[in-house]
């Protein structure tokens, strides 16, 4: 290769990128904290709830990250992520200015279609920095940003609140992402496409339909991306009402509420993430790579019960106790998730493979977990009351079991194939 890059700039880059995933996800999941607020004071129904923190935002979201996924591919990826965290971050901050649910609604589609043009470019850019042997740790790191987000946006977006109002909050939230903007623009690098194979020469890259075929022809691949969808349709479920769950029905304070989730879901979980990363690259390089989807799977399966718990738990405390492990678990898909897919298509492919991914994972973990918790709801309520939310949550107890059939089989193909070369 022409340039040499310094484990501190491969570093820092990726340092970097946490940020911008953190960033994304502060904006994205502090609708969950804010939703019992958001829904007294505009008088919305649980299903229009579930449109602004799901679907909608989500159809956007997914669907713009392919045709920037495909820029990405072509052009500098540094400078689309930095236009995009500009982007979102404003329209998070004008959310604070909506005095209805459409307003609300426009201002969040807009930050779908700023996070539309993040994710892909950076899978492409970590999977560049760092070889197949270290991509699930890498992409475990980056995948912490998850749980930063939660935590950041729980915490400080519950506290807000309470002391000054939900509008305040989304503000207080977004304008330090431009700030993050101009800092990803001025000092991150943009790697040589292909670099840690040491590629000779950058690979042209194909149509985006020449992807899609590449993608469902490796049963691998279908299945990883399916199971993926399906496991983060509960946890994106969990994340957006759960804490409505601990306000409405044991009537904790937001910034209360936000506090213990910041801990459980922020922390714990972002402990999980990455522990789920390193421990996927040990037993991929050791046993097969067939381990990173069957680890999910195991996984998955030990939190189930206790997610039962703590949908049907009496007392705020008991809930919080079994919310705990499976909170801590939820994103141990990320990773080996991620990682599998960019192990398994060539480098010219990567980006749009990322963002094909996502779009699925997206509109059906993003937008239809979150909705259909919100509309089973309020299907439910005229029967059970306060507690139809207790049992829309129970809903997604099935969709995980559903998810770690396909994480199996993942597994499955993957032992009776060889990773595609690049």
């Amino acid at each position: 290769m022409n340039n040499e890059i310094s484990n501190k700039q491969r570093n820092y880059t990726l340092f970097v990128l946490v940020l911008v995933f953190t960033s994304s996800h502060v904006d994205r999941q502090i609708m969950g904290i804010l939703g019992q607020p958001i829904k007294e004071s505009l008088l919305i129904s649980d299903t229009q709830l579930g449109l602004l923190t799901g679907i909608m935002f989500a159809v956007f979201y997914a669907t713009l990250g392919m045709p920037m996924a495909m820029w990405a591919d072509r052009h500098n990826r540094r400078n689309l992520i930095s236009f995009s965290v500009f982007l979102w971050s404003l329209m998070t901050a004008l959310c604070g200015a909506a005095s209805n649910f459409l307003q609300l609604l426009l201002m969040r589609i807009g930050v779908g279609v700023g996070e539309a043009g993040s994710n892909p470019p950076s899978h492409s850019i970590i999977a560049d920095l760092y070889p197949p042997e270290q991509r699930a740790t890498a992409m475990a790191i980056f995948g912490t940003g998850i749980n930063w987000g939660i935590l950041i946006g729980f915490l400080i977006g519950g506290w807000i609140n309470e002391w000054y109002g939900w509008r305040t909050a989304f503000v207080v939230v977004g304008l330090p992402g431009i700030l993050l903007a101009i800092l990803v623009r001025l000092t991150v690098t943009e790697p040589p496409r292909g670099y840690s194979e040491a590629l000779p020469e950058k690979p042209a890259p194909p149509s985006f339909w020449s992807v899609a075929r590449f993608l469902f022809h490796n049963a691998a691949l279908r299945n990883i991306i399916l199971a993926g969808a399906l496991i983060s349709f509960a946890g994106y479920a969990s994340i957006i009402w759960v804490p409505i769950y601990l306000v409405r029905i044991h009537e904790l304070g937001t910034g209360e509420t936000g506090s213990y989730l910041a801990l459980i879901i922020g922390i714990g979980g972002a402990l999980g993430i990455y522990l789920g990363g390193r421990v996927a690259d040990y037993l991929s390089s050791r046993l097969g790579q067939q381990w990173l989807p069957w680890m999910v799977a195991i996984v998955s399966l030990a939190g189930l019960p206790f997610l039962y718990l703590a949908f049907t738990a009496s007392t705020a405390s008991s809930a919080l106790w079994a919310y705990a492990l499976p909170a801590a678990l939820a994103t141990v898909y990320v990773a080996p998730g991620f990682a599998l897919i960019q192990n398994q298509t060539p480098v010219e492919m990567r980006s749009v493979a990322a963002a094909i991914n996502l779009f699925i994972g997206n509109i059906i973990g993003l937008g239809i977990g979150p909705f259909s918790v919100g509309f089973f709801s309020d299907l439910f309520e005229p029967r059970f009351g306060i507690d139809s939310l207790r049992y829309a949550l129970m809903t997604t107890l099935v969709i995980i079991l559903w998810a770690c059939w396909h994480y199996y089989r993942t597994g499955v193909f993957l032992a009776q194939q060889k990773p595609v070369g690049t």
